[in-house]
């Protein structure tokens, strides 16, 4: 049996927490996708750790933890992250699997991420300049190296060859850069890399299933994020949605049951690409300022605004949500005023389908306004003792989306979170 945690906007909506919250109750968590762009936040003994590829499964005892062939995996920032864990009295090394068929990011990656973006000026997608578009597009164009390279003795030929012919890109962008600086840390890493339990993920993964483990696969980013379904091109090079969970692991999609969906109480977005909900005022500014809406990652500030539920219904059919996790709805405590995007209106005419090419058209969005709770719920420990006013903003989302919100993240703590 496989459950899957992902998030339902762009990303960044708290799902570090909520598998860390819910991977007591599983066997293994999984990571399916992305690279070191995601940034899930976790508080472990109240001090703030986040984790870039490392599934949050890996604060807990006992635990499985393993990295699926879909992610694109960074050595570099691998290593640094299992420092931090270390430092953290956690050994890593115990239940942490790489899949063998984990494409790696080189340092060539990076500099082909960093010249391209230049190159692009004003139309700047927003990379988060770490390699990922570049290593899927040698995954996809067949010249991606893997984990189980590095076990290979023709690794550095390997390598080499992949390099040169990255070099005649870069030599396109007229990109100048030294990156030999990047390669003597990436080297070592990869030393440090070839020491872990290298395995055949999907294998691994189903034998564990077939053994009745209970899996966690936790995606990253966000379902308008995806390369096939979010506002494209401004979108990551992975597929975030729950399909992405059968093809980065290698499970069958009838051993999927549960899909828990994430998505705050608003909404944010880092980086280029449309927003229809966007708020750029004092209400914009002060949800920023009080939800401490900067990347976890980049730290760039986050874009803010109100929840889009014609965004949130279609991520939640594509993926097939079944339980919707709202976090960070303490954020909300203070505004007077809360509104709900229910419908766009293009060309004076109202719709409920996200467009095919959100750039191309001009949304504005139609409001359903709320009155605030202004009450501070981030002490409180059971849904019934919420203010009656958020639950009545709670049950309109229920009613809209036809998903239940069944759980309520009411603080950044671990114990923070109320089931509906």
């Amino acid at each position: 049996m496989v459950d899957v945690i992902l998030g339902l906007q762009w990303g960044d909506e708290g799902k570090g927490k909520i598998v860390d919250y819910f991977a007591p109750q599983y066997d293994v968590v999984a990571r399916f996708q992305g690279g070191p762009n995601a940034g899930h936040t976790l508080y472990v003994n109240d001090k703030k750790v986040v984790l870039h590829q490392i599934p949050s499964g890996v604060f807990h005892d006992n635990k499985i933890n393993l990295i699926g062939n879909g992610v694109v995996l960074d050595a570099v920032t691998f290593k640094r992250e299992c420092d931090t864990v270390a430092a953290m009295g956690v050994d890593y090394k115990k239940n942490l699997f790489i899949s063998e068929r984990t494409h790696l990011i080189l340092p060539t990656h990076r500099a082909l991420d960093k010249a391209s973006e230049v190159s692009k000026g004003n139309d700047k997608i927003g990379s988060t300049l770490k390699g990922i578009g570049p290593a899927y597009m040698d995954k996809t164009g067949r010249n991606g190296l893997r984990v189980g390279d590095l076990l290979d003795k023709s690794f550095t030929s390997q390598y080499i060859k992949l390099r040169l012919k990255h070099q005649k890109l870069l030599d396109n962008y007229n990109f100048q850069e030294d990156i030999s600086s990047w390669e003597d840390e990436f080297f070592e890493a990869v030393e440090f890399l070839r020491g872990f339990k290298i395995v055949n993920g999907e294998y691994f993964i189903n034998d564990k299933i077939s053994q009745g483990k209970k899996v966690l696969a936790e995606g990253a980013q966000g379902s308008m994020l995806d390369v096939d379904f979010g506002t494209f091109p401004f979108v990551t090079s992975s597929n975030t949605i729950t399909a992405g969970v059968c093809s980065g692991l290698g499970i069958a999609p009838q051993k999927i049951k549960e899909v828990f969906g994430v998505s705050k109480a608003y909404c944010t977005r880092v980086g280029s690409g449309p927003f229809p909900t966007e708020l750029h005022d004092e209400t914009g500014e002060l949800i920023r300022k009080l939800g401490n809406e900067f990347g976890s990652t980049t730290g760039r500030p986050r874009r803010c605004g109100w929840i889009d539920l014609v965004a949130l219904q279609f991520a939640c059919m594509v993926n097939g949500v079944t339980q919707i996790i709202m976090t960070k709805a303490d954020i909300l405590d203070e505004l007077p005023e809360l509104k709900v995007c229910n419908a766009y209106s293009i060309n004076g005419k109202a719709v409920n389908q996200v467009p095919f090419q959100m750039t191309r058209v001009d949304i504005d969005p139609v409001y359903q306004s709320f009155d605030g709770w202004q009450t501070n719920i981030s002490g409180i420990k059971n849904y019934e003792a919420l203010p009656q006013k958020m639950k009545e903003y709670v049950q309109y989302l229920n009613q809209f989306l036809k998903v239940p919100v069944k759980y309520i993240s009411n603080g950044p703590g671990r114990d923070q979170i109320l089931a509906s």
